[in-house]
């Protein structure tokens, strides 16, 4: 089974299309593509760097691919590479809790890019690869038998990438030697090192997704002109899993029932703005400040309890406590948590600068300490907060009480207005006819016949 790994996934690409995928899958996938697409509006305005990353793929190409919410034309790989950009730079998109990944952020811009390029991409392929590009990426997640992170790498944007190129190949319908091919490609291609979780002032986090959407882009395009690559590039002496994991993987995941079940439609839509293991700290303290009148004055100390993912999002502590960035405040739990319990919700706005420097924020989250429990997953946590006449008010969110997950689904209200708040912080101010228009294409999307309806009227400017 290990030998034959890389060609099953290879076959997996090719030969699934779109009648062969449940149509609960489908329906998952369509709005984690509203989703995603609405982050990355909000992130063209939003997201720190993006507007330098929009600006050079204006300046350095020249083609018909869309940078989503500028208005920006360019070519194929620099218009993946803005729009890869934008796609977590609010840690607003998909999350899949297991695999610890974000599939959407790299595999949709590197779709929008190809199919723009190509013209005469259906609803129906489009959504199909993005789905087989994301189950590649969250089977690779799910595979990895020990944490990259300790051998200095940033799984996320890894993983991404190569599922990105998987999606890229269906809209091309490589053969399975030429998806080998394009995931070579990738492989040497994608990489994103774990100092970014140690370097609060840098927004390298923010972006990291515009480097695999690039390399996604660019590896199906080379193997699609007969450039060859290797035979195992996933599973190979040299490949995926002996570079960025030593080795350490379970064959067996990543072929189990693959076609059958897919494990991307455990994927979550997030209902706040900030790093998906924050949610479980926000949900309960949100949950505590409304049922009690509590008030940050009479709070003496707030004690968090996390599992051992979520240290990075404590430590280190005097940091996470006055983050000097946006993305470093989505990283910090102290600052989120804090953010919950004075405004009862977290949302685009609290991270706005004048956020990061609010006193009465700040001094709360200088109150929060914490303690890690092996036992905790990433997805829940128990919040206690003790006040200044001696009270204790304590929740527990587990996993599957988390708002956003599969078993405590976003509504689909919560979708579309969740994509119309982050719409209005787009660049380009796109007509409201037209975004209703993306909606209602996106949802339907098996009835449309050619995806360059949809990003046409991401270009629909509002008239004043």
């Amino acid at each position: 089974m290990t030998e034959n790994v890389d060609l099953t996934l290879a076959n997996f690409i090719v030969n699934t299309d779109y009648s062969m995928i449940p149509q609960r899958v489908v329906e998952i996938a369509k709005k984690s593509l509203l989703d995603t697409l609405g982050v990355m509006l909000a992130g063209s305005t939003l997201g720190e760097g993006c507007k330098e990353f929009a600006k050079l793929a204006g300046e350095w190409g020249k083609g018909d691919c869309t940078v989503v919410g500028f208005g920006i034309k360019t070519s194929p790989p620099l218009a993946a590479f803005a729009n890869g950009s934008m796609a977590h730079a609010l840690d607003y998109e998909e999350a899949h809790d297991g695999a610890l990944v974000h599939p959407s952020a790299q595999s949709l811009p590197t779709l929008f890019a190809i199919s723009e390029a190509v013209g005469g991409i259906s609803g129906e392929d489009f959504i199909a690869a993005l789905i087989l590009g994301n189950e590649l990426t969250v089977r690779l997640g799910l595979a990895l038998a020990c944490n990259p992170l300790e051998l200095g790498w940033y799984p996320p944007p890894i993983l991404g990438g190569i599922g990105a190129t998987a999606a890229g190949c269906k809209i091309l319908e490589l053969s399975e030697r030429e998806v080998l091919s394009a995931l070579s490609l990738a492989l040497c291609q994608t990489s994103c090192s774990a100092e970014i979780i140690h370097s609060p002032k840098s927004i390298i986090r923010a972006v990291r997704d515009a480097f695999p959407a690039m390399a996604g882009v660019t590896s199906v395009m080379l193997a699609n002109n007969g450039i060859t690559g290797f035979e195992r590039p996933i599973t190979g002496n040299g490949g995926f899993f002996k570079m960025y994991a030593d080795g350490n993987y379970q064959p067996a995941v990543l072929t189990k029932d693959l076609g059958k079940t897919f494990e991307y439609a455990d994927v979550s839509l997030k209902a706040w703005p900030s790093c998906r293991g924050t949610h479980s700290l926000i949900q309960a303290a949100i949950a505590l400040v409304e049922e009690n009148p509590l008030k940050g004055e009479e709070i003496e100390n707030v004690h968090l309890v996390v599992g051992p993912v979520n240290r990075m999002l404590c430590e280190p502590l005097e940091s996470k406590r006055e983050p000097k960035t946006n993305i470093d405040a989505k990283f910090s739990l102290p600052f989120t948590v804090a953010t919950a319990l004075v405004n009862k919700r977290v949302g685009l706005d609290s991270f706005f600068e004048e956020k990061l420097i609010d006193e009465e924020i700040l001094d709360l989250a200088r109150r929060v300490t914490y303690e890690i429990k092996a036992s905790y997953k990433p997805t829940e946590g128990l919040i206690a907060i003790k006040t200044k006449n001696g009270k204790v008010y304590s929740k527990r969110v587990n996993s599957n009480e988390l708002y956003g997950s599969p078993s405590n689904p976003l509504t689909e209200e919560c979708l579309i207005n969740k994509f119309i708040e982050c719409s209005k912080y787009s660049a380009l101010r796109i007509n409201e006819d037209a975004l209703k228009e993306v909606i209602e294409l996106v949802l339907n999307i098996e009835k449309v016949e050619d995806v360059r309806a949809i990003t046409s009227n991401l270009q629909a400017v509002k008239m004043p």
